[in-house]
């Protein structure tokens, strides 16, 4: 199953628990959080991750220290080059999940856009998260709990045996989610 995800936190986290997995953004530019809510460090999709952390040492090493951002691009950096922008990627997604209403909005408006090659149906889930690191920690436990259960439904469906028992996101009764349900 390849998931788009918006947050590379929990790309990180759900690829480390076997999941195929790729991070984007939706925006014009990539945006960090600047001095002031006004004012944020806007960096266009080519600039790469060392770049954007050199020209925040540069502009102010202590405050983009504390804030956590310089953290965030060194964990980034070791993962990928530089931020891909999710219009520009043709690439067949089986679940996108974004954490911010605007870009779920932004997602479908790409996707309903696009020429149907395949016509192979793709699933889109939004989990608001705010973009901070304890925020999406707690949100990739839950985004990673979400991917096993949407892989546990696909993998039962493949096999066109779906539990009668699972409803929603619960697992199942009768057979725990772990083995192709007997009823």
């Amino acid at each position: 199953m390849l998931v788009a995800f918006q947050l590379l936190t929990v790309s990180v986290f759900c690829s480390k628990r076997g999941f195929d997995v790729r991070s984007f953004g939706t925006g014009t530019h990539v945006k960090l959080p600047g001095p002031a809510p006004d004012k944020p460090n806007v960096y266009d999709f080519k600039t790469t991750y060392e770049q954007m952390y050199s020209d925040l040492v540069r502009k102010d090493k202590e405050l983009y220290t504390q804030n956590g951002i310089l953290h965030m691009l060194e964990r980034n950096k070791r993962i990928k080059t530089r931020p891909e922008r999710f219009q520009s990627c043709k690439d067949q997604f089986d679940l996108v999940i974004t954490c911010e209403e605007r870009v779920y909005d932004q997602v479908l408006e790409e996707l309903n856009s696009r020429e149907q090659e395949t016509y192979q149906p793709v699933h889109v889930i939004n989990v608001d998260i705010q973009d901070n690191h304890e925020e999406a920690t707690l949100g990739a436990f839950l985004i990673c709990e979400l991917c096993q259960c949407v892989s546990a439904l696909s993998r039962m469906h493949t096999q066109s045996r779906v539990c009668p028992s699972i409803t929603g996101l619960s697992q199942c009764r009768c057979c725990d989610g772990k083995q192709l349900c007997p009823a």
